[in-house]
């Protein structure tokens, strides 16, 4: 499939800010073929230089997150920056940008700006707290917004402090939130012709996966707890230790499952027993359940656990690390790899979902180098004046190697 026959072809879409929850927006429709041309400090976004390094110095994280983005250098803190950066803008369908709320417009680049010379613009806006509210002001990673959107309280071991997951959730899910909401604006614009802001913020990308914790505390009283490696409410679904110390999620929660479960386990009288039946009955005895689990993992193997659940039509499987990934076939047969070339050496990569069957996505080139795409990009909008691209390069205005 051509980069023309993508879904997203023909969209222009301005990405400016750093780190992870604009990026990965724009990572998201870069995929599926759109033009993202990424706006970064002439030093670089900061992921570049995050965690593990190439022996360039730049983050193997990067060629995944920049992959299909056009990467020029613009110091916005400069005028002239702040004047190429509003006519890409103006050249464009999607502005994602994920700054502290007032920013953009303190630069002259908020929303109000765009009405008149680009009134079908889709503005779409990141923080921590959202646009609005009395918390707009704040700053907000992931690690402070994923507590006060609720995911920390209800993650972890009771009675011990809240566990994060070893990811930054809270950038992530607002960069999927950002993609749908700019897709939504997208498709409303084909309609009437009418941009519109997306305001999103990484605490409500949170608090809109909470399942039933808010009408569960409204019409219940009920505060939902951590619960370890449980989940609360339903039985059985845990993790558990192996003979040979490697680890089995199990799921047999539901009631057909569960009594195919407890027989491959080799407790027929669990299996059978009235009072397990359903789900309401097994929630009140879960310790009796989880302990018979517990009992018949920790006499087999991880590899023997599996193979008898898959014969039962149990859901189980195993806890994978990256190496693990990397040598199962079945991640390979989904295509969830792919390959991309860096300085002549080979590096694997993530594919991105949803696949589509006609339509899909596809990296077209890794994460480029910092301001790969400074000429390409902002010759054109000087009217290929050679001179005056030289001179705000020579003012710091366009970055440079």
């Amino acid at each position: 499939m051509s980069a023309a026959q993508a879904p997203l072809s023909g969209i222009r879409v301005i990405e400016m800010g750093q780190l992870l929850a604009g990026p990965f927006a724009g990572t998201l429709l870069a995929y599926f073929g759109a033009e993202v041309i990424k706006i970064e400090p002439p030093n670089g976004d900061p992921i570049r230089q995050w965690r593990a390094l190439d022996e360039d110095g730049t983050s193997y994280w990067w060629r995944s997150l920049g992959r299909n983005k056009k990467c020029i250098s613009l110091n916005l803190r400069e005028p002239q920056g702040r004047e190429l950066a509003k006519k890409l803008i103006n050249s464009s369908q999607v502005l994602i940008e994920n700054f502290r709320p007032g920013t953009m417009e303190k630069w002259g680049l908020g929303p109000a700006e765009f009405t008149n010379t680009n009134p079908s613009l889709v503005y779409a806006r990141i923080s921590g707290y959202g646009q609005t509210g009395p918390y707009a002001h704040k700053p907000g990673y992931a690690s402070v917004t994923e507590g006060i959107g609720g995911l920390r309280y209800v993650n972890g071991h009771p009675g011990q402090p809240p566990v994060r997951t070893n990811l930054s959730l809270g950038d992530s899910l607002a960069g999927l939130h950002t993609a749908f909401g700019i897709v939504l604006a997208l498709l409303q614009a084909q309609k009437n012709g009418a941009g519109q802001v997306v305001d999103v913020a990484l605490f409500e990308s949170i608090f809109n996966l909470l399942e039933g914790v808010i009408p569960e505390f409204s019409g219940a009283n009920l505060v939902r707890q951590p619960s370890g490696t449980t989940v609360t409410g339903i039985v059985p679904t845990n993790t558990y230790v192996c003979k040979d110390g490697h680890f089995v999620v199990i799921g047999g929660n539901g009631d057909s499952i569960y009594k195919r479960l407890m027989h491959a386990a080799q407790r027929p009288d669990l299996a059978e027993d009235p009072r397990l039946a359903h789900n309401p009955g097994r929630v009140e005895h879960e310790a009796i359940i989880d302990d018979a689990l517990k009992q018949w993992c920790s006499q087999h193997s991880r590899d023997e656990i599996l193979a008898k659940l898959e014969q039962a039509e149990v859901p189980a499987g195993p806890i994978y690390s990256a190496a693990d990934m990397f040598e199962d076939e079945h991640f390979h047969s989904r295509g969830l790899f792919e390959q991309v070339e860096i300085n002549g050496e080979p590096l694997t990569i993530p594919a991105i979902i949803p696949k589509l069957s006609n339509t899909p996505g596809r990296t077209q080139w890794p994460g480029p180098e910092l301001h790969a795409h400074n000429e390409d990009v902002l010759l054109p909008l000087l009217e290929e004046n050679r001179e005056q691209y030289n001179a705000l390069v020579a003012a710091g205005v366009i970055g440079t190697k």
